[in-house]
């Protein structure tokens, strides 16, 4: 069975200020805004160079704004991501490491400011989120790991 991840969804509370944070400020294409009806609207847009959309809007999710953690965009450039991030006005943290070596612990537990010890992939990390609080990782990526 082939399995691709298309769609996640997020929380917010203003759909028209996510809609111009992910757009506007991040650069993410906008693929769809259909309000439904009173209470039902779906905004889908994709991150530059992904096959993964995320959708918010109305009536879509019981979860509550800014609850989404967790999230990674993957870059080759880290140092290059957090500079066009900056640029655009967005607030992040990092680059950072966590003091394991492996995946970063939740919250800011563990976090070593600076890129990982010789650079390998997968270890270096950004965090930024957007205006309701939905938490978002960059991670720097340059060699993938075998089968991916």
């Amino acid at each position: 069975m082939d399995l691709k991840l298309e769609v996640v969804v997020i929380p917010v509370s203003d759909v028209d200020k996510a809609k111009e944070f992910y757009i506007d400020t991040l650069g993410f294409r906008a693929d769809a805004d259909f309000p439904i009806h009173d209470g039902y609207r779906i905004v889908q847009v994709t991150p530059p160079g992904s096959a993964c959309s995320i959708i918010f809007g109305e009536g879509l999710t019981t979860a509550p704004a800014g609850s989404a953690q967790g999230l990674h965009l993957i870059v080759t450039d880290i140092e290059q991501a957090v500079g066009e991030l900056t640029g655009r006005g967005v607030a992040v943290d990092g680059p950072f490491h966590d003091d394991t070596g492996a995946f970063h612990h939740s919250g800011g537990t563990h976090r070593v400011p600076g890129l990982a010890p010789e650079r390998p992939s997968y270890g270096t990390f950004a965090s930024f989120t957007d205006p309701d609080g939905n938490e978002w990782f960059l991670q720097e990526v340059t060699v993938r790991a075998p089968g991916r």
